[in-house]
């Protein structure tokens, strides 16, 4: 064989492995294109539509499947925005995605200094505190409902779960519970990738292991940071089935646990108003873009750079 032949026929081996590699990608994009993307813009789209009931919804189709509705423009934002219920939930969220996430990152990294440090029995700590995450929210919420019903009706007296000003915290601490094994994971993964000898040079410099840890460790923990406090801003964000099985639907007692994804749960499955259920989902897109989308384009430099 020539080496003219040799490389014609390498060419084409080349091209046929293109080939194959397109079509074996082709059925994933048109699938996330239909499936993510469609259903992303039909969604906007309905919340434009003046669709309340079924008949509707279930009537003569348009554009991307749409009913034949009135056009009726942001209205249903408009009353969304003065709705008692939505602004309460607005709040709920913010207070919930701040201490879920502060609570959750400040234990998480509690746990994994405390392993790192050689504890005892490092194995079986570990498996403990991860074991949480390997519960449904569904799970985690029947247990700490037990829980907090046990405690509200027996010697404790801790009616936390029927008092509106406390019952946020039962959600808090239950999505903390579940979360926190992850996130020590992840700041285990980042202490142990941390070199020793930088500790060793600070100790032989005079710095105690509290400025160790808040000068030098913590700082390269700040990639592991970000990282985790986006993934649990995003449950956050979409938190739904916690508690719906906590506290039902709405999250009460009245509004004191109710979520967006609570709000256009029953917005659309339970009172048929469909455009406002789909406004309430097209808000929470824009929130979570709003907060993902930066911290994507950032890595993405940062990796091209690298």
């Amino acid at each position: 064989m020539t080496a003219i032949t040799l490389r014609k026929h390498r060419k084409r081996a080349a091209h046929a492995d293109q080939i194959t590699a397109v079509l074996m990608v082709v059925p994933s994009i048109v699938a996330i294109f239909i499936f993510v993307y469609v259903f992303i813009f039909r969604t906007a789209g309905l919340s434009l539509l003046g669709v309340n009931d079924l008949f509707q919804m279930a009537g003569p189709k348009s554009w991307l499947g749409l009913p034949q509705a009135a056009f009726v423009g942001l209205k249903n934002y408009l009353d969304l925005l003065g709705s008692d219920r939505f602004r309460a939930d607005v709040v709920n969220m913010l207070v919930f995605t701040t201490l879920f996430v502060g609570a959750s990152l400040s234990l998480g990294l509690l746990l994994a200094v405390l392993i790192n440090a050689r504890a005892r029995l490092e194995d079986v700590w570990r498996n403990i505190f991860f074991f949480p995450l390997a519960l449904s929210l569904v799970v985690t919420g029947t247990v700490w409902r037990w829980v907090f019903n046990s405690a509200s009706t027996g010697t404790f007296g801790l009616d936390w779960i029927t008092n509106p000003r406390m019952a946020i915290f039962t959600i808090i601490i239950a999505a903390t519970w579940q979360m926190s094994g992850y996130v020590m994971a992840l700041y285990l993964a980042g202490l142990r990738g941390i070199s020793s000898e930088l500790h060793e040079a600070a100790r032989v410099d005079g710095a105690t292991e509290a400025q160790i840890f808040r000068r030098i460790t913590f700082p390269l923990l700040q990639p592991i940071t970000v990282s985790a406090a986006m993934l649990l801003i995003h449950i956050a964000l979409k938190i739904f089935d916690l508690v719906f099985v906590m506290t039902g639907n709405p999250g009460g007692p009245g509004y004191a646990t109710d979520m967006p994804a609570l709000y256009m749960f029953q917005a659309t499955f339970k009172q048929d108003l469909y455009s406002r259920g789909a406004a309430v989902a097209t808000l929470m897109l824009i929130v979570a873009a709003i907060v993902i989308v930066p911290y994507l384009v950032i890595s993405n430099r940062k990796t091209v750079e690298v």
